[in-house]
């Protein structure tokens, strides 16, 4: 009996004769890595930069945290507008423009005299992010037709960028130590300007046919309602989850969130469509996406806070250590396609995050002696191998079965699950791991505390993941399942 595969549920068939790459292809292939690199290096190369910008530009303690709330903000913000500006103004066109705009606030970070001036920059960054993220995967996934060329497309987008995360945090203390703070923001200049050159020449413009319009009650309410949430959950570590600093905005974007959906239900031309967001894919793809990449970046938060608070490890060493970590994603980006070819994207999803989840939990064991920097080493890489594992499928099941025209609001959707997951990790389980440290601890240190409130967060992200992995299974494969049982019977 033959099988069919309904890539309509994210299943990418295995092929007899896979197909090939054509030139152009692969130029367009080599220039999106290249982007999708530059921007994930940008989003975490700052951060062992962060006390020298502090001294640097005379920040005070508590606006520090703009550095990256400024960023995370504009990013996260709009997003979701900028995917569907590209499906209907060209993916192109935002594509370059993007990469100008982050070149130009790179340059203006690193020349930057103020802190205003540098969190100008960041915003601007921010922006740039929403604006190429978005375009450049919606040009990935319109060059590469559904199926294994596309899953390993994805695959190697994956891969890189995990490899930009993991090069930028190495990058940033080399940077910083060797020459200056300025220079993790000047590295982009050359970069950017490089991509956006042959981009000109590479790139073909691609753009939803006909004349559709932008919903812009829909883009002011989501925009406000994403700006407002995001502000809300970044603020949260610094000012307490009860502090009505952190739940008003937060209550705000909710509330401008409904809003939004009650906008696109009754919009002839919504900015989401409804049918595209009911989709199972969309919809499961997404709900493993955010918790895979909350978790992810948590786990790194969670493993610097230990090598340096309890290790005694510097920020540099601390950079190098997750290298085992960015060599494992890089594998896992690069296998993701075969596995995603046998048991489907969903499949694939549900497997990375069951190997994410056995990873934290193995780190939970971490004691305060360096010899078990061992354990870090094996447990981070074989998070990173899972997480990897769990993007790569989420992106091939989130933008599965859909044409061509909505592959910008598919993929704007799957960067606002990756830019929300990014944000709302670390305050969410620092707060575990700080109330836990904090408390008293007679006859212990303070290295002690700090490790105890690092394994009480290690196991509750451990709990999450395989949380949502069983929910996956519950809604996605188990409908599935029953629907699929009396045609085989």
């Amino acid at each position: 009996m033959s099988t069919t595969v309904d890539q309509s549920e994210g299943f990418a068939p295995v092929a007899d004769s896979p197909p090939r790459m054509t030139s152009r292809q692969r130029l367009v292939l080599i220039l999106l890595l290249g982007a999708q690199f530059m921007l994930a290096a940008d989003f975490s190369i700052l951060n062992v930069a962060l006390p020298d910008i502090g001294t640097g530009l005379h920040f005070s303690l508590g606006s520090l945290q703009w550095v990256t709330t400024a960023f995370s903000l504009a990013a996260a913000g709009f997003t979701l507008l900028f995917g569907r500006v590209a499906d209907l103004f060209g993916r192109r066109r935002l594509f370059l423009t993007g990469i100008a705009m982050l070149t130009a606030a790179s340059l203006v970070g690193g020349l930057a005299t103020s802190p205003g001036m540098l969190v100008t920059g960041r915003v601007f960054q921010g922006l740039a992010t929403a604006i190429v993220t978005p375009a450049a995967l919606s040009l990935l996934t319109t060059t590469f037709p559904e199926g294994p060329l596309r899953a390993k497309a994805l695959g190697l987008n994956g891969a890189m960028l995990s490899a930009g995360f993991i090069t930028g945090a190495v990058l940033g203390g080399v940077l910083t130590d060797l020459l200056s703070w300025r220079w993790t923001f000047f590295i982009n200049v050359p970069v950017g300007a490089a991509v956006f050159i042959i981009g000109l020449s590479v790139i073909k413009e691609s753009r939803t046919q006909g004349s559709a319009r932008l919903d812009l009650p829909g883009a002011v309410t989501v925009s406000a309602g994403l700006l407002a949430l995001v502000y809300g959950i970044s603020t949260a570590q610094q000012k307490g989850w009860t502090s009505a600093r952190t739940l008003l905005p937060m209550a705000a974007g909710a509330v401008l969130l409904v809003v939004f959906w009650l906008i696109e239900l009754r919009t002839e031309e919504p900015l989401v469509s409804v049918r595209v967001v009911r989709r199972r894919t969309v919809r499961w793809g997404n709900l493993g996406g955010i918790v895979t990449f909350t978790m992810a970046s948590s786990l790194t938060f969670l493993m610097t806070l230990y090598l340096q608070r309890v290790l005694g490890y510097s920020p540099l060493v601390t950079g190098l250590t997750f290298g085992l970590l960015g060599a494992a994603a890089f594998a896992g980006g690069t296998f993701a396609p075969r596995l995603i070819g046998r048991v489907s994207g969903p499949g694939g999803l549900l497997t990375g995050l069951v190997i994410q989840a056995s990873a934290s939990f193995l780190l939970v064991f971490v004691g305060d002696g360096k010899s078990w920097i061992t354990l870090v080493l094996v447990g981070t890489a074989i998070s990173g191998y899972g997480h990897i594992t769990a993007v790569v499928s989420f992106m091939v099941t989130a933008t599965s079965g859909l044409p061509d025209e909505e592959q910008g609001l598919a993929t704007g959707l799957a960067t606002l699950t990756q830019l929300v997951g990014l944000t709302l990790g670390v305050p969410v389980l620092s707060t575990i791991a700080t109330a836990k440290a904090s408390r008293p601890h007679p006859g212990h240190s303070d290295a002690w505390a700090v490790l105890s409130g690092v394994r009480t967060a290690t196991l509750v992200n451990g709990s999450v993941l395989l949380v949502g992995a069983l929910v996956l299974a519950l809604f996605h494969f188990l409908p599935r399942a029953r629907r699929v049982a009396p045609l085989e019977a």
